[in-house]
């Protein structure tokens, strides 16, 4: 979808500028051409690759997560070290039913952190269900990982 919507500028530009300067449609339409084909190849491989490589698990012990397009990154927070749970639905995630779950696990000065789990694209149902399960496990998990 993104591809889609950062692709119809450029498309509306070209048939404009196709449908104003005569001398450069030779080479406009080819372009209009590549643009489009381009944008629908990546609307049609981007959601499978991204089905394909990003993964999340939560148990008792820890919420997991696995990303990345070339380069593969496996994060992973210890109940015991979550300081916050989030759920957030942007305007676009509203419309398709999704939400985003964000884990932010407590630092200390003498470790270092990549930064907060993110669970991306969940269904809004699946979310908040996650959300909950998160926070119930969270507020039973005594002590801290350090």
């Amino acid at each position: 979808m993104r591809s889609l919507l950062g692709a119809a500028p450029v498309l509306a530009g070209l048939g404009v500028a196709y449908a104003v300067f005569g001398p450069a449609r030779p080479w406009l339409g080819p372009a209009f051409v590549v643009v489009a084909v381009l944008a629908a190849g990546h609307t049609a491989v981007v959601p499978w690759w991204r089905y394909a490589v990003h993964r999340w698990e939560t148990n008792a012990d820890a919420v997991y997560a696995t990303s990345g397009w070339f380069v593969r990154e496996w994060q992973v927070a210890p109940m015991s070290r979550i300081q916050t749970v989030d759920r957030v639905r942007g305007p676009l995630q509203q419309l398709f039913g999704l939400a985003t779950v964000t884990v932010t696990t407590v630092t200390v000065t003498t470790a270092s952190a990549h930064g907060a789990v993110r669970l991306v694209g969940l269904d809004a149902d699946v979310a908040a269900h996650t959300a909950g399960q998160l926070t119930e496990l969270v507020r039973q998990t005594t002590g801290d990982a350090t």
